[in-house]
């Protein structure tokens, strides 16, 4: 699935993406708005990851929708 898609129906990919990162709270996936550099920040910022680590999971994660 590509980004276009994941981001017009993210309405739908935020419980997928809240299966994933746990630690993101509604609020925060709310202010992603399937924006994918949005979503790699708070990935990067909540779990403590370097901001490449929170890029491969987050493609790797919309390759498997």
């Amino acid at each position: 699935m590509n980004w276009d898609q994941i981001e017009g129906q993210w309405k739908e990919m935020k419980g997928k993406a809240r299966n994933s990162w746990g630690k993101l709270t509604d609020d925060e996936l709310d202010q992603v708005g399937g924006k994918k550099d949005e979503l790699v920040g708070k990935i990067q910022k909540k779990y403590g990851l370097e901001r490449e680590e929170a890029e491969r999971q987050v493609d790797d994660w919309a390759k498997g929708l």
